[in-house]
């Protein structure tokens, strides 16, 4: 078995300072792809660090298959780490790249040749591309050696740190699919770190969004997209982000841009409980549903409170301040009638409206999101 566990492990760089990773309580199985994902300094860099032995633990502890290593050297925990800038010798072919490793831990050279070989193969790297040097690759081929030198290890846990940072926008697409099947083909415990939440959402088994050095959630990529814990979450997963604006509470709901959006019961008891006047709503892009009217007006009767399991729709309405045009959808950049903010929706790109044009979009209640504004807590719903 590899699986890996934090168990409270916390890093501080700077006595008296905020833990770059506080306290760090993570289960990853084995054979799981986990991917760590979070904005710059959240942590997730430092956390695989930790883990591969280069930065040492300040609290807590880190186990390989069980196995306590938060005192192991790296070159003993049997890990593999791939780095974001490839780190590829110059003066090596890619073949001399890939098996130097092994030859530093005094593998055969039949044996090195034999896993280079097979490395190569699993990447589709011939044997022209073997006698090479990295300055005579693409940056997907240096890419598929920097992953190649970590295959022929055998290790135990990959070690991935933004391995497609340098890439360009198409062959990050393609490399990313082709990374996350060969971990399925491998069966290795892998744990890889981005900044990129759509790379976090294709990829991983579970995804750990972290921030300020705390794990906010750790779930499957649906499980983050359909029930995000709280505004972090919610805002950094899904992309374009989820509209995030303050609406004040009424007895039928939330009103927000002269429409009263109505709550579910245990969402407005959540509210009471906390003695809320204003709560955070959240609305993905994709689920505001382009609709004809101008939409509710601000002196709108606020409907009563629902009593009963449906919910019905509210209407908001704005004015078409940008249209991005992406093929066959558009975003549109909204300004909310009664200085309700600016919010973003997604359209059918064909039949998108022009900037300057009124437009009114139909919410379903269970679409909406809603937040403490103080924690950032999810309300119950």
């Amino acid at each position: 078995m590899s699986g890996v566990r934090y168990v409270g492990a916390s890093r501080v760089y700077t006595k008296g300072a905020s833990p770059a990773v506080d306290a760090l309580d993570l289960d990853i199985k084995d054979g799981e792809f986990m991917v760590l994902v979070g904005p710059s300094g959240s942590g997730k860099t430092t956390a695989l660090r930790m883990l591969a032995g280069l930065e040492p633990l300040d609290g807590g502890r880190i186990e390989i298959g069980g196995r306590d290593v938060s005192d192991v050297e790296p070159k003993d925990r049997d890990i593999a780490m791939v780095f974001q800038n490839y780190a590829l010798y110059p003066s090596k072919t890619v073949a001399e790249n890939m098996g130097f490793a092994l030859k530093m831990q005094h593998v055969h050279k039949d044996e090195r040749d034999r896993r280079v070989r097979e490395a190569a193969r699993i990447l589709d790297l011939d044997d022209t591309l073997l006698e090479r040097k990295p300055k005579a690759l693409s940056g997907g081929q240096r890419q598929r050696v920097a992953m190649g030198r970590a295959i022929v290890r055998e290790p135990s846990v990959f070690l991935m740190d933004e391995p497609l940072s340098n890439l360009d926008a198409k062959l990050r697409v393609q490399t990313r699919s082709q990374i996350a099947e060969l971990q399925r083909r491998l069966g290795i415990t892998t744990v890889y770190v981005t900044h990129d939440q759509v790379e976090a959402m294709t990829m991983g088994n579970r995804v750990a969004v972290l921030s300020g050095g705390h794990l906010q959630q750790c779930a499957s990529p649906r499980e983050l997209y359909d029930n995000p814990v709280n505004q972090f979450v919610a805002g950094f997963i899904g992309s374009p982000a989820m509209n995030l604006q303050t609406a004040t509470l009424t007895d039928g709901g939330a009103r927000l841009a002269g429409a009263v959006i109505p709550l579910a019961a245990p969402v407005r008891a959540a509210a009471a409980r906390d003695k809320l006047t204003e709560i955070v709503l959240g609305i993905r892009p994709e689920h505001m549903h382009l609709t004809t009217g101008a939409g509710p007006t601000a002196d709108s009767a606020a409907p009563a409170a629902p009593t009963g399991p449906e919910l019905s729709a509210a209407v908001l309405s704005g004015e078409v301040l940008l249209v991005e045009e992406l093929g066959a959808d558009a975003l549109l950049h909204v300004r909310l009638a009664d200085d309700g903010g600016a919010i973003v929706a997604r359209t059918e790109g064909r039949k998108s409206p022009a900037p300057g044009q009124r437009v009114a979009f139909r919410v379903q209640p269970d679409d909406v999101f809603a937040f403490n504004p103080a924690t950032g807590a999810r309300l119950a719903g």
